[in-house]
C-alpha cells in the first residue's frame, strides 16, 4: 500500500534528484508538520497550551480590576463626604480589589513561567529529534546524491535550519494562542462595556494583521536568500580548511580572504535588508497602535464627560491597550518566526523527505556467503551525475573466488575504481548483474553485503581518534590481539610500537600526522580486520614502497586462500601475482590473462609494463 503524502512533503524517489524546491509553495504544510511534531509530546504541549490560556485569562482580569479600583477610589472620594461608614466600606472594597489584583498578577506570572519553560523544552526536543533524523538520513542517501551536494550546505541545514525550526513552538504557536486570547477576550469585555469605545480600541488589529501578512511574505524571501548565502559561506570555510596546505603552498591567503569577504558582505547586506524590513513593519504596527490609543482616550474622555461610561471603564480600556502594547510589538517577532520556520523547515524537510536510490529491495534477505564467488555478468554502468550518455563500464564479465586473485589495471579513467564502487553497491548497475554465490547483490540487504565486502579505498580516510580505534572501525568489538595482527599483516605494527603511546596514539585530522604510505597501510589493516568474505584493494599501495608492498602481498596470501580478492592497481607490480589480470580501457575489458600470458601477447598490458619499467630505470624515454 502506497504511503500517503503529507502536507509540505515532496518525495523524489528517483536518485534523490532535487532538494532545492520553491519553499514559498509549502509554507502552510511545513508549519503544520513542525506543529505536528510538537503535539507528539502531548503532556508537555497540553501544559504549555493550558498555561498560555490561563496566563492570557489572568491578564484580562488586570484591566477589569484596575477599572474597578478607579471607580472605587472615585467613590471613596465621593463617600468621604457621606461619613465614616461610607468611607470604611469604600476602603474595604478597594483593599479587596488590590488583593485580587495581586493574586491575579502572581497567578499570571506562574503560568507565564510554565508557558516559557514548556515551550522551550518542546523546542529543544524537536531540535534533538530533527538532528537525529537528519544525520540518519544523510547516512542512507546514496553516493550519487552526495556527489552533487556540497557538504557545507548540508552542515548549514543541519545547524542553522534546525535552530530556526525549533523556535517555532515558543515564538509562533504559543505566542499566537496568547495573542488570540488577549485580543478575543478583550474584545468581548470592551465591546460589552461600550460598543463604540471597544471598536475604537481594537481598530488597530486589522491594520496590524494586514501589515503583518505583507511583512511575512517579504521576510520569508529574505530568509531564503540569507540561508542560501550562509550555505555558500560555509562551503567557502570548509573548502579553505580542507585545502589549507594548498592555500599556504601557493600563498593564496589574500585571494581566499577576498573571496570570503565578498560573500560575507553579500550575506551582511541581506541580513541588513531583513532587519530593515522587520524594524519598519514593527514600527508601523506600533504607530498604528498608538493612534488607536489616542483615539480611545479622546472618544472615551468625551463619553466619560457625558456620563455614558464611568471613569473606571475608560481606565479599563486604556489599561487593556497598555497590556496589548507588548503583544503588538511581538507580532513582528511572530511574523519573523513564521518566515524563519517555514523557510528553514522547508529546506530541512526537503532533505528528510528524500528516498535513497540505493536501498534494500522489498523482501531483501541477508547475504549468505559460503563459497565467496563473485561474478560480474554483462555489467554496464554510467554515473547518474554525468550529462553525456557515455558509459563508464560496458559489458564487464569477471569472476573472483577464493584462491584466485583478480587484478584490474588500465589507464586513468578506464573504470577501475567504479568496479569497487559497484561491488559495494554504492551505485547500482545500469544493466547486467553482480552476484555473490549466485545472489544478486541488489536483492540482499545492504548491511549484510557491506559486512561481506571489505573495500580498501583509493584515498584512505582516517578519523581524529587513536590508531586502535581507526583500525577497529569496521569491527568495534575486536580485541587488541586482533588489531595488532591486522597491523602486522599491513606491515604497520613495528611503526606503531615505536610511537610514544603505541596504539593509543591520537591520529590528527584526516590522518595528517601519518605519511601517505602509513595511512594506506592503516586503511589496509582496517579492511582486513573484519571477517569479510570479499576483499577489494583499490590502488591501496600506491604510496607504499616496493619492498613493503611485497611484504604486504606475502602476508595477505592466507587471506587470498579463504576469500575472493580483487586488486585494482596502477602499478603493475601489485597485480603480477594475480591468477587473472584484466586490462580495462574506456570502460571495456580489452585484455585478460595471467602476467606471462599478457606479456607474451604483446598488447596494451605489455606496453604499459614496458613503460613503467623504463620509468623505474630513469631512461630518457621515460622523461620524455
Amino acid at each position: 500500500m502506497a504511503r500517503p503524502r503529507r502536507p509540505g512533503r515532496r518525495i523524489d524517489v528517483e536518485a534523490e534528484a532535487d532538494y532545492n524546491i520553491d519553499v514559498s509553495k509549502v509554507d502552510t504544510g511545513v508549519l503544520f508538520r513542525i506543529t505536528e511534531m510538537a503535539f507528539r509530546h502531548r503532556a508537555r504541549m497540553a501544559l504549555a497550551i493550558a498555561a498560555t490560556l490561563l496566563a492570557g485569562g489572568f491578564q484580562l482580569f488586570v484591566p477589569q480590576y484596575l477599572g474597578r479600583a478607579i471607580d472605587q477610589a472615585h467613590g471613596l472620594v465621593a463617600g468621604a463626604a457621606a461619613g465614616t461608614a461610607g468611607r470604611d466600606a469604600a476602603e474595604a472594597g478597594l483593599l479587596h480589589t488590590a488583593l485580587l489584583l495581586l493574586a491575579v498578577a502572581v497567578a499570571r506570572g506562574l503560568c507565564t513561567m510554565m508557558q516559557n519553560y514548556q515551550g522551550e523544552a518542546i523546542g529543544q526536543l524537536i531540535g534533538y529529534q530533527l538532528r537525529l533524523n537528519y544525520y540518519r538520513k544523510l547516512q542512507t542517501l546514496s553516493l550519487s546524491w552526495h556527489d552533487r551536494v556540497h557538504s557545507g550546505d548540508l552542515m548549514t541545514r543541519g545547524i542553522l535550519d534546525i535552530e530556526g525550526v525549533r523556535l517555532w513552538i515558543d515564538t509562533g504557536v504559543l505566542r499566537m494562542i496568547l495573542l488570540t486570547v488577549l485580543i478575543g477576550g478583550g474584545a468581548v469585555i470592551l465591546i460589552g462595556n461600550d460598543t463604540v469605545l471597544g471598536l475604537v480600541a481594537l481598530s488597530f488589529v486589522p491594520v496590524v494583521g494586514i501589515r503583518a501578512s505583507i511583512a511575512r511574505l517579504r521576510l520569508r524571501d529574505t530568509w531564503i536568500a540569507l540561508q542560501d548565502k550562509m550555505s555558500l559561506l560555509t562551503k567557502v570555510i570548509e573548502e579553505n580548511l580542507d585545502g589549507i596546505r594548498v592555500v599556504r603552498a601557493f600563498a593564496a591567503q589574500g585571494y581566499e580572504l577576498t573571496k570570503f569577504d565578498r560573500i560575507s558582505n553579500e550575506a551582511l547586506a541581506i541580513a541588513n535588508r531583513r532587519v530593515r524590513l522587520f524594524v519598519l513593519s514593527t514600527t508601523q504596527m506600533t504607530f498604528v497602535y498608538f493612534l488607536a490609543m489616542a483615539a480611545t482616550l479622546w472618544i472615551g474622555g468625551q463619553k466619560t464627560i457625558e456620563g455614558e461610561i464611568t471613569l473606571g471603564q475608560l481606565g479599563e480600556a486604556l489599561t487593556f491597550m497598555l497590556i496589548l502594547q507588548m503583544p503588538v510589538r511581538q507580532i513582528g517577532w511572530m511574523v519573523n518566526s513564521i518566515a524563519r520556520a517555514s523557510t528553514c523547515g522547508g529546506r530541512l524537510f526537503n532533505v528528510l523527505d528524500l528516498e535513497p536510490s540505493i536501498a534494500d529491495a522489498p523482501g531483501a534477505k541477508p547475504l549468505q556467503a559460503s563459497e565467496s564467488v563473485v561474478r560480474f555478468e554483462g555489467v554496464d554502468f554510467r554515473y547518474p551525475s554525468w550529462t553525456k550518455d557515455d558509459r563508464t563500464l560496458s559489458g564487464i564479465d569477471l569472476e573472483a573466488r577464493p584462491g584466485k586473485m583478480i587484478g584490474i589495471v588500465g589507464p586513468p579513467g578506464s573504470g577501475k575504481t567504479t568496479i569497487a564502487h559497484l561491488l559495494g553497491r554504492y551505485y547500482d548497475v545500469a544493466d547486467g548483474r553482480i552476484t555473490i554465490d549466485g545472489q544478486d547483490i541488489r536483492e540482499v540487504t545492504l548491511a549484510s553485503l557491506r559486512q561481506a565486502v571489505s573495500i580498501v579505498q583509493q584515498e584512505p580516510y582516517l578519523f581524529t581518534a587513536s590508531i586502535d580505534h581507526n583500525v577497529a572501525y569496521g569491527d568495534p568489538w575486536a580485541g587488541r590481539s586482533s588489531i595488532e595482527r591486522s597491523a602486522q599483516t599491513a606491515q604497520l605494527h613495528s611503526h606503531i610500537r615505536s610511537l610514544p603511546n603505541t596504539y593509543e596514539t591520537l591520529v590528527g585530522e584526516r590522518g595528517v600526522s601519518l605519511s601517505g604510505g602509513q595511512r594506506q597501510r592503516l586503511s589496509i589493516a582496517r579492511a582486513i580486520l573484519p571477517d569479510a568474505k570479499v576483499l577489494v584493494f583499490d590502488d591501496s599501495t600506491a604510496a607504499v614502497d616496493a619492498a613493503t608492498e611485497r611484504r604486504i602481498r606475502e602476508a595477505l596470501r592466507e587471506f587470498v586462500a579463504k576469500r575472493a580478492v580483487i586488486v585494482i592497481a596502477h602499478r603493475l607490480s601489485s597485480v603480477m601475482d594475480a591468477e587473472e589480470i584484466v586490462f580495462l580501457e574506456n570502460g571495456r575489458i580489452v585484455e585478460r590473462g595471467s602476467h606471462d600470458e599478457l606479456m607474451a601477447a604483446g598488447g596494451r598490458y605489455r606496453q604499459l609494463c614496458d613503460l613503467q619499467a623504463r620509468e623505474l630505470s630513469g631512461s630518457p624515454e621515460a622523461g620524455a
